[in-house]
């Protein structure tokens, strides 16, 4: 459906060229939901115009549709971007215009006539729940349904792709959610591919099948949402999952744990190693640790965990002290391992090192 091959964009800035976008190789399946998640300034909103042209990239082909949007004249770019439904941050709604006017306007600047214009906005007005408001202006109405505006606008042409654009960010966390599960009721009904541009992986995780992580201009890592939730391999991506599953444990379970291990080492027994351990899906539900303890004779103290929920899927990590013989505890692991489980051996900082992190002066990692 949607494929970007060699993608580079370059800016011309005041100091000189600036690298927006360094070489995007990207394939969307059709009617899929997928994710373009980063940070403030790492390409995303570049990369999304991309896709139907508004950014015409420096080098690389897009296609959309089995059509190479880069080869096509002014005029026929013009034609495959009806296709191509676009949403904002800000709806950019025209303020004289009612609801129904501004959904109306894609289609009355196509030259289309007035009875096939209702016959189109009025069920696209209800689909998204603004049908009692249709004659209201956009000073009359809240956030969200400003968006609800916006969606069916994007919609009137009929396209086979719909662009978000940071279309959550303004709105309080109630009307994101309802606006992410008009999206999804949208994905399904109609079949659309949408592309969700965040900086928020709470957005990815409500509605996303799929999500790439961009970081200064690159795609540096990809995937399935639940895959990249419970392995994500870059620091940029852990530090984006940090806001739903922190990675970081709290100062108090390290002091803990150090303290735990420093009695142990006094008496002479086993200090423990400290696991974090992350899963999804059926190992979420299955008996894991308890038999751990009767397997492998590790004894396992849980110390600090979150479970949550990807699209009626469990995910969740927990941090546990695992107590025995090392041997025991790598064939603990190794079992895990075999389950499905990600485990990460977590190596806790002195209170100097944690000191020298706290101050910006400490490049020693807390995974070890």
């Amino acid at each position: 459906m949607i494929e970007l091959k060699g993608i580079a964009l370059t800016y011309r800035g005041q100091r000189g060229p600036v690298e927006a976008l360094k070489g995007i190789d990207l394939r969307i399946a059709p009617g899929e939901v997928f994710g373009i998640i980063g940070k403030s300034g790492a390409g995303k909103s570049s990369l999304v115009r991309v896709i139907n042209l508004l950014n015409r990239p420096t080098a690389g082909s897009v296609h959309v549709d089995g059509r190479e949007l880069t080869a096509l004249s002014d005029a026929d770019l013009r034609t495959a971007r009806q296709g191509i439904g676009m949403i904002f941050q800000h709806f950019n709604l025209l303020s004289s215009r009612t609801v129904y006017g501004n959904v109306a306007l894609p289609l009355e600047l196509a030259g289309l006539p007035e009875a096939e214009i209702r016959a189109r906005v009025t069920p696209l007005l209800d689909l998204v729940g603004l049908g009692a408001l249709a004659d209201r202006y956009p000073a009359q109405i809240s956030g969200g349904q400003k968006q609800r505006v916006g969606i069916a606008r994007a919609l009137a042409n009929r396209p086979r792709v719909l662009l978000s654009d940071e279309a959550t960010s303004a709105l309080d966390p109630e009307t994101t959610r309802s606006i992410l599960a008009l999206l999804r009721q949208i994905n399904r009904e109609l079949g659309l591919t949408i592309v969700l541009i965040t900086h928020q992986m709470q957005v990815i995780k409500q509605v996303a099948d799929r999500v790439a992580v961009i970081d200064a201009g690159r795609i540096v890592e990809e995937g399935a949402v639940v895959d990249v939730f419970t392995r994500p391999r870059e620091a940029i991506t852990r530090s984006l999952i940090d806001e739903i599953v922190p990675q970081e444990l709290p100062a108090s379970v390290l002091a803990h744990v150090q303290a735990l291990q420093g009695a142990a080492s006094t008496g002479g027994l086993p200090a423990g190693r400290l696991l974090r351990l992350s899963y999804a899906g059926e190992s979420a539900y299955q008996p894991i640790l308890s038999r751990l303890v009767s397997d492998h004779g590790v004894q396992l103290s849980i110390l600090h965990g979150q479970i949550d929920e990807i699209q009626g899927q469990a995910f969740g990590s927990l941090a546990v002290l695992a107590t025995g013989s090392d041997a025991q505890v790598d064939d603990a692991v190794a079992a895990l391992r075999a389950r499905g489980v990600a485990v990460t051996e977590i190596a806790p900082q002195t209170t100097a090192q944690r000191a020298f992190a706290a101050a910006g002066t400490d490049n020693t990692p807390v995974e070890a």
